[in-house]
């Protein structure tokens, strides 16, 4: 049974719940989560691409969660975020005594990951010094703490991500080509959040739910405006930054209405359409438009219900509670039916 095919009877792990923080059915997100799935069933390495703030743990997890090591440790290292000279033993641990402040034994990551999944965010920024040791352990799966001289033994399948250009750190001798290789077994580039804007009213919708709830708000109205806006803005920070400005957005919210967070100058330019303007709306406009996409097919690994990350039932209590049902063969392809249709 391939990875994503989901079983009506029953496995409690669908596709779907596989997905369901992976929002968007833009082509280009579409692309990325394909060759997921390709990849995931392999123990390959994954070198994951791209600008800061595009979701590449996200990705990460989601290959992790289609692997056959879903169930297993899934350990998370970002390697920008630990001084050098410790580095090494989050990566491979220490015995006690084995530097000044070694005061008791510590289990490396590599061991924390054993049969699951290690994922090493900003692998770009791994020193030269250290980089021979890392290519050590994807090759032979095998390693030592500092301070000792017995091997350790690992099963770990590594997934590693960074926003720089590894091609050209390694022309300028700052990563070592060997290991960059043995790093970009299977390269997936993820699309800035520009480069895939009919996704971002669904991350808008996404955002102020989560928000929303969490601040005990009831965001009922998103003017077409501050939509516009958000779908002209060029995101710089991408998925993370539009995160954030939702919050920023919801916290500022006194009516129920979301304003808009953007700086006058990133407003600039900006096209008012007439897009759907409510929570409401928008949604049903984003569940028909998946609809007629997969030709109203709801359930399986390439149905509407996976494209939207959501359980079968979820999308069709939402078809139901929208007023969405398949129209006939008379009908025009955006006629929808009433909200008790099938």
């Amino acid at each position: 049974m391939g990875a994503f095919q989901r079983v009506e009877s029953g496995e409690q792990l669908s596709y779907e719940r596989r997905f369901e923080q992976v929002i968007g059915n833009s082509p280009a997100l579409e692309e990325v989560l394909e060759q997921v799935e390709r990849v995931a069933p392999t123990d390959s390495t994954v070198l994951i691409q791209g600008e800061t703030g595009t979701g590449k743990e996200l990705i990460a997890h989601a290959i992790h969660n289609i692997s056959s090591r879903c169930g297993r440790p899934f350990v998370r290292l970002n390697c920008a975020a630990i001084p050098l000279d410790l580095l090494e033993s989050e990566l491979f641990g220490h015995e006690k005594g084995a530097f000044t402040g070694a005061i008791a034994q510590k289990i490396g990551r590599f061991e924390l990951a054993d049969k699951g999944t290690l994922f090493l965010d900003e692998v770009g920024d791994i020193p030269p010094a250290l980089q021979p040791k890392l290519l050590r352990v994807l090759q032979e799966q095998e390693f030592e703490r500092l301070g000792s001289t017995r091997t350790h033994k690992v099963d770990v399948r590594l997934v590693a991500a960074t926003h720089r250009d590894l091609t050209d750190m390694v022309k300028r001798g700052e990563f070592r080509s060997d290991l960059y290789y043995r790093l970009n077994v299977f390269p997936i580039l993820l699309p800035a959040l520009r480069e895939r804007r009919e996704d971002i009213p669904a991350l808008v919708a996404h955002f102020v739910e989560i928000c929303g709830h969490r601040m005990g708000k009831q965001i009922e109205h998103i003017p077409a405006t501050t939509m516009s806006a958000f779908s002209s803005y060029t995101w710089p920070g991408n998925v993370r930054e539009l995160q954030n400005m939702i919050e920023r957005a919801v916290i500022l919210s006194n009516d129920g209405v979301l304003p808009n967070p953007l700086p006058a100058a990133g407003t600039q330019g900006v096209i008012i359409s007439q897009a759907a303007t409510t929570l409401r709306d928008s949604e049903r406009t984003l569940i028909l438009h998946t609809l007629q996409r997969v030709g109203w097919v709801i359930g399986g690994p390439k149905g509407a219900a996976a494209k939207l990350g959501l359980k079968r039932t979820t999308l069709i209590h939402k078809m139901q509670k929208l007023g969405i049902s398949r129209p006939s063969p008379q009908s025009s392809p955006n006629v929808v039916g009433s909200a008790d249709a099938g």
